[in-house]
């Protein structure tokens, strides 16, 4: 667990630093490359490949697989704060993006209740074998969940992102946020696997092994590609913090169902689990008004 929490601190770090950096390669993109947000011409652009290589190579896949096979989502997931507080320092440092006081406390209370969150999160049940996660992501109540994912996030994709992605930051991140709940459950999965692997359990002969890769993989390409298109029409520090918020509350939603619980049956724990979850959505409210209000 300690292990895991540290690894989520530089993890987060590094994701709030590289928030900043894809942004200002997608500001390069639309300078030099002609990019609108519906092309891929930001893949022209050196600083956007040092944003991602970043973000997604080697941190947030690499590191986000071993911080999962040590530490639960409930835990892992909320040390996302911190990237939140970073981008929003670095967007206001290098992209020239005002923070006013509503905004620094709607920040200050997202990471508030995450702290919440990881002094009274439940430790993961234990798990022998790759075998034993599909036998629980096979359950009827999470396979609903994943079509759930699988319709609202086609709909989002066709009908609703084409008029309103554009004008309405909540179209983009409720897509990248709602597929990277299923996400985090297929890297947990695999990283237990290699983890079982390299402790001298083989579980790469096991076909489950792969199934779970397969949906990493589409997952990560379908999250990314719209995690562009919303940080390239909104200012990083909103998207930053709206991505935390939503992410977090989908991803230990699909935790929740896929383990059965949180793994307590403590009354207080569950209320401050509660608690956190309600001062992230007030927090993420105080930023959002903050950003209304400097547009008005």
């Amino acid at each position: 667990r300690f292990i895991g929490m540290t690894l989520a601190i530089l993890a987060s770090c590094a994701i709030g630093s590289s928030y900043v950096i894809t942004k200002t390669g997608l500001t390069q993109a639309a300078e030099h490359h002609g990019f609108n947000g519906d092309g891929h011409e930001y893949l022209r652009s050196p600083i956007w490949w040092c944003g991602m290589l970043t973000r997604k190579q080697a941190y947030r896949m690499l590191m986000n697989s071993i911080v999962y096979a040590f530490a639960p989502a409930v835990l892992v997931t909320p040390l996302g704060a911190l990237s939140v507080l970073i981008g929003t320092v670095m967007g206001a440092y290098f992209l020239r993006e005002e923070v006013r006081t509503l905004g620094r406390l709607g920040c200050a209370t997202c990471l508030l209740g995450s702290i919440m969150l990881i002094l009274h999160a439940p430790p993961d049940k234990d798990i022998q074998t790759i075998d034993e996660i599909l036998d629980l992501a096979i359950q009827p109540l999470f396979l609903l969940y994943c079509a759930l994912v699988t319709g609202f996030s086609t709909y989002m994709i066709y009908v609703v992102s084409p008029k309103s992605g554009r004008t309405n930051p909540l179209v983009y991140i409720s897509i990248c946020s709602s597929v990277g709940s299923v996400l985090v459950m297929a890297v947990k999965a695999f990283s237990i696997a290699v983890k079982l692997t390299v402790g001298g359990e083989n579980q790469l002969s096991r076909p489950s092994t792969y199934a779970f890769l397969i949906v990493l993989v589409v997952s990560t390409l379908t999250q990314m590609n719209y995690l562009n298109k919303a940080m390239d029409e909104f200012p990083a520090s909103l998207i930053n913090a709206m991505y935390y918020v939503v992410f977090t509350t989908c991803t230990l939603s699909a935790s929740f169902i896929l383990y059965g619980g949180f793994n307590t049956t403590v009354v207080v724990t569950t209320l401050s689990l509660v608690c956190g979850f309600l001062l992230n959505f007030f927090g993420i409210a105080l930023l959002t008004l903050s950003k209304t209000d400097d547009q008005a």
